[in-house]
């Protein structure tokens, strides 16, 4: 992952970790960096964050454990261009189940991200919505669609149970501000391609903090401990 960079690999996972998990701006990272008689441009830590991200990510998936099959979906919203657009889903006990980052909110938009959430989790006992027609039509046309075909492997043959209900997705709101908070200070984005990677490695830093991924050796790692363990 790291052959023929400059830096060594401890540095560039240090400077990707605090951008993610910490509301520090890119040039905060270079003068801390400086602090420690490290020169690196604040524009190389933005490629780091934009080439490592995305890795690591796909590691921690495969380490995921596996959700419950109760979810809570919604949509929040992140500037990108003037638009708002990224639909998320978590379980009943909090964990994160998909997220997907898309230009438009419509309903191609949400079966998008539900074909990305059955196909990676198989399919769910029943799911919470707030009242969005959208997410609606899109869950039955997913539902049926995959019953049709034999399904992802459970409960092939009775239907998602959809529930709306705007009190019982709290929970789901509440994890949305968490994620907010961080990207509040990056003043928005100007690509939607650099949006997608750098919101996924915000959700990743929040898998991690939630301890999502399963290591052998560490049943509670710290984040940078994490880090090392998903790059080794």
């Amino acid at each position: 992952m790291f052959k023929g960079r400059h830096f060594d690999r401890s540095i560039i996972l240090l400077c990707v970790r605090w951008y993610l998990a910490y509301g520090l701006s890119l040039r905060d990272l270079e003068e801390m960096m400086q602090e420690r008689n490290i020169h690196v441009d604040h524009s190389t830590v933005h490629r780091w964050v934009l080439r490592f991200s995305p890795l690591l990510l796909e590691q921690f998936n495969r380490r995921k454990r596996a959700v419950t099959g109760k979810w809570h979906v919604d949509e929040t919203y992140v500037k990108v261009r003037g638009k708002w657009m990224i639909d998320r889903a978590i379980d009943s006990v909090g964990d994160t189940v998909e997220f997907f980052f898309n230009e438009h909110r419509d309903l191609a938009a949400a079966k998008r991200f539900f074909r990305k959430a059955l196909l990676r989790h198989g399919r769910p006992d029943r799911v919470v919505i707030d009242g969005s027609q959208t997410n609606r039509e899109a869950i039955i046309f997913c539902d049926m669609t995959d019953r049709l075909k034999g399904g992802y492997g459970r409960n092939e043959q009775k239907p998602i149970t959809i529930r709306t209900s705007k009190y019982l997705n709290n929970r789901i709101e509440q994890d949305h501000r968490r994620i907010k908070r961080r990207i509040r200070p990056m003043l928005g984005f100007k690509s939607l391609k650099t949006a997608e990677i750098i919101l996924s490695g915000v959700e990743l830093i929040h898998m991690m903090r939630k301890r999502q991924a399963r290591f052998a050796f560490n049943p509670n790692p710290s984040l940078a401990e994490q880090f090392d363990m998903l790059a080794a």
